[in-house]
């Protein structure tokens, strides 16, 4: 079954940088990824974008992140990175890693998302 799993979350100061990853697991022959993304949930909040990117790397930004953060993807071994950078306390949050797996003989897709990993930052 498909799994991603998220690492790199942790304690940060305002100001600094932390990575987070994910790697996808579990994808059948008969299915592809067909992009990935991140989101992030504070206390109290909903969750919401931070970026999404295509596996021929086309990214795409939440306006409280473009210029600070980058994702890249690395479509041979499954896996995504998050570059953060400039981090303030409102980056405070879960975050979460999100693939969106299709068929590659129907017109069927699904999200598969990771457990999370909390990113902290003090100010």
């Amino acid at each position: 079954q498909v799994q991603l799993v998220e690492s790199g979350g942790g304690l940060v100061q305002a100001g600094g940088s932390l990575t987070l990853s994910c790697e996808v697991s579990g994808i059948g022959s008969s299915s592809r990824i067909a992009d990935m993304g991140w989101y992030r949930q504070a206390p109290g909040e909903g969750r919401v974008l931070v970026g999404r990117i295509t596996m021929d790397s086309i990214a795409n930004y939440g306006d409280s992140v473009k210029g600070r953060f980058t994702i890249t993807v690395d479509s041979a071994k499954n896996t995504m990175s998050l570059q953060m950078n400039s981090l303030r306390a409102e980056d405070t949050a879960i975050y979460y890693c999100t693939a969106n797996i299709a068929s590659t003989f129907i017109n069927f897709s699904r999200d598969f998302w990771g457990q999370g990993t909390q990113v902290t930052v003090s100010s």
